[in-house]
């Protein structure tokens, strides 16, 4: 059990939530593991299997607490709803702001300073860490233009001016992104990003983590009562879930291209985990949808410090952190949303 700002996230699979008065328990084996007050909560975010009791889903329901459920794997099921349910403000307040060019920018321009400094801090970690072994002086070329880039997107007035900001910017970091892979050079090599489909097998592995963040960041909003597909820096379209899109721009460097890296540099995954298909496109075959699976969820239950909260939680709760970041934001209970900015 993890408490962060009014919110209480029920991280073990195996334990039941139930009501004991005015308290939420959580229950294994009829064995009281956890107790929280009702009053202090805004919500509960459980990702055990064995659910909660209707008493509890009742009194959330009437207190307007939150109630969501998402399988051990971090999928979003359900959330519980009441008579009335207050986050309808929230997502009027969302669907203004989608509305209006100016608040959308303050907004997507935040995402998009924390995508640029986590990739710079990407790089120079890699330098840090392995300086003998890669191509220093490149990296940190490359390092100081995203470093200037961080100043141009807080200047910057339109939101086109902002995605050629973020275009140019990601190219820069992907032309050296193949710097970055130091094992298994002859079985992974990265020339460009190229998707739908992906013509390589670094190409294919960023391809699918994109994919699980994606759906880990379109639960957490969901989780927090916001619209997934109602985007700010990503515009409608049906089918699309562009405020997922916008939250995890932030997230990639870090959750999505370093893990593949590891992957990779760890000989977790090898030549042996794809398939190529008549059409050129390279897919990760069964096996090796197993292995990157298995390694998604261990990398999710390790430990980080939350720069913005300064408490320690798994990286599984990054994306539900800062989806509630969003929503007390949008609701006016923060000044500005503060993007994911990792050391």
């Amino acid at each position: 059990m993890k408490k962060l700002l009014n919110t209480l996230y029920v991280l073990s699979e195996d334990v039941y939530l139930a009501l004991d008065g005015e308290n939420v328990v959580i229950l294994r084996d009829e064995e009281t593991v956890g107790r929280f007050p009702l009053h202090t909560l805004e919500q509960v975010i459980s990702f055990s299997y064995k659910g909660a009791s209707p008493a509890l889903m009742g009194a959330c329901a009437r207190k307007e607490i939150g109630l969501c459920f998402f399988s051990p794997r971090g999928k979003f099921l359900a959330r519980t709803l009441g008579m009335s349910y207050g986050n309808v403000l929230l997502r009027k307040a969302q669907y203004r702001i989608s509305e209006d060019q100016d608040f959308s920018l303050s907004y997507a321009k935040g995402m998009i300073l924390g995508k640029v400094f986590n990739c710079r801090w990407s790089l120079e970690r890699t330098v840090r860490d392995h300086g003998l072994r890669v191509d220093a002086e490149q990296i940190k070329e490359v390092s100081a233009q995203l470093h200037q880039g961080l100043s141009r997107i807080r200047i910057c007035e339109t939101m086109d001016s902002l995605r050629g900001i973020e275009g140019e910017l990601a190219s820069r970091y992907f032309s050296i992104f193949d710097a970055l892979i130091l094992n298994q050079k002859e079985d992974f090599s990265f020339c460009g990003r190229n998707r739908r489909p992906p013509l390589d097998r670094v190409n294919a592995l960023l391809s699918f983590a994109y994919t699980l963040l994606g759906t880990d960041c379109a639960g957490a909003l969901e989780g927090v009562g916001l619209d997934a597909y109602v985007g700010f820096l990503h515009t409608d379209r049906p089918g699309r879930k562009s405020l997922a899109l916008d939250l995890m721009e932030e997230l990639r460097g870090v959750m999505a291209d370093r893990f593949v890296l590891s992957l990779i540099n760890r000989k977790i995954m090898k030549a042996e985990h794809f398939q190529t298909q008549a059409d050129g496109a390279v897919l990760l075959n069964e096996d090796g949808r197993k292995q990157f699976l298995s390694a998604w969820q261990q990398r999710k239950k390790e430990m980080l410090t939350h720069p913005f909260l300064d408490e320690k939680i798994p990286w599984g709760l990054v994306p539900h952190v800062q989806a509630m970041l969003l929503a007390r934001t949008i609701r006016g209970d923060l000044e500005s949303y503060p993007p994911f900015l990792w050391k």
